[in-house]
């Protein structure tokens, strides 16, 4: 399939999910379910009242999709990584609040006259930013200018939090923009439905571009990643009837453009199931990718065939308790 396609039919497709951030500060577009599904707006743009996303680059983006274990044996997650050259990938990486001026790029019209800032985050990939047009926060943000927000006593945190100001991501190849309330005290300290934000200092502080858990080649950097249905949890994170059919759309993206190493490890268990083969004799994977590969078809399989004595072989063997995370990164633990 090619790329442009897969994005513009995934914008119409109320089952997926978009974020664009790094590890620590990422913005995410979802839609909600019963919110009216409006026609985009543009080629390869979404928008609802609660948020919206764009594409504006494909020229030299490499897709990556790759599939995650999760702690919950009967779950997984998968995602298609828009990738850039780590080079192409920069964005300015501020470290203080810096006014940038009116958002001539919005995605909205009426939008475009609001005030832009940078929160200084100093992302490699993203400028993560605030827009408003209110004069109380206005005044606060432009007296801070130039200083860190975090810097303790600095109120401009304080006044964004209380103000609920839209937020933007922007990367090299588009952007996220979210209308909903900041999650925390006024909204009784859980992330709204749909389009919100997360900046978690604690994440911020690695300096990593995404997540350990995330299969991206070196020297590549993602700026954007599309979450297709996931067969298993709904939009709402919760368990859902499995569906085969979303997993196997899945399955041909991964053969596409998944690692071969990955692909190769979940065929080795696949034909194995095919040919009701046990693990007798079989060397186990030579890698970290693989065994995440060689789990992940196995637990695939129990969700699709749950009684079959040639799976639960395989499991024994291969499958015994949860693959340790190699960080503690929520974020890629989504759909």
């Amino acid at each position: 399939m090619e790329l442009e396609t897969l994005l513009q039919s995934a914008l119409t497709d109320e089952n997926a999910g978009w974020n664009m951030g790094s590890f620590g500060a990422i913005a995410e577009f979802h839609h909600v379910a019963g919110d009216p599904m409006p026609a985009p707006p543009g080629a390869l743009t979404q928008m609802t009242m609660r948020g919206g996303v764009r594409i504006d680059r494909l020229d030299g983006v490499k897709p990556v999709a790759w599939e995650m274990l999760s702690p919950k044996t009967h779950r997984w997650s998968h995602g298609i990584s828009l990738c850039l050259p780590r080079e192409e990938a920069a964005m300015a990486g501020r470290r203080v609040l810096t006014e940038l001026g009116p958002d001539d790029g919005a995605i909205r019209p009426e939008d475009r006259a609001a005030i832009l800032f940078d929160m200084g985050l100093g992302q490699h990939q993203v400028d993560f930013c605030i827009r408003t047009a209110d004069p109380e926060l206005l005044d606060v943000l432009r007296a801070q200018a130039e200083r860190s927000l975090f810097d303790q006593g600095n109120p401009a945190m304080g006044a964004i939090l209380k103000a609920h100001p839209a937020r933007v991501a922007l990367t090299p190849i588009g952007r996220v923009e979210v209308y909903q309330k900041i999650g925390g005290p006024d909204t009784g300290g859980k992330s709204p439905e749909g389009p919100h934000t997360h900046v978690l200092p604690k994440l911020l502080r690695a300096g990593r571009t995404h997540s350990a858990n995330t299969p991206i080649p070196e020297g590549w950097v993602p700026c954007g990643n599309l979450h297709p249905e996931n067969p298993v949890i709904d939009r709402m994170g919760a368990d859902k009837t499995p569906n085969r059919a979303a997993h196997d759309r899945f399955q041909a993206l991964l053969s596409q453009w998944g690692s071969d190493a990955y692909v190769a490890a979940k065929a080795l268990f696949d034909n194995a199931l095919e040919a009701a083969t046990g693990p007798e004799g079989v060397a186990g994977p030579g890698s970290r990718l693989e065994r995440v590969g060689l789990r992940n078809a196995i637990r695939q399989a129990r969700r699709f065939d749950q009684d079959n004595p040639v799976i639960d072989a395989w499991a024994t063997a291969f499958d015994k308790g949860t693959e340790p995370d190699e960080d503690d990164d929520p974020q890629s633990k989504g759909h």
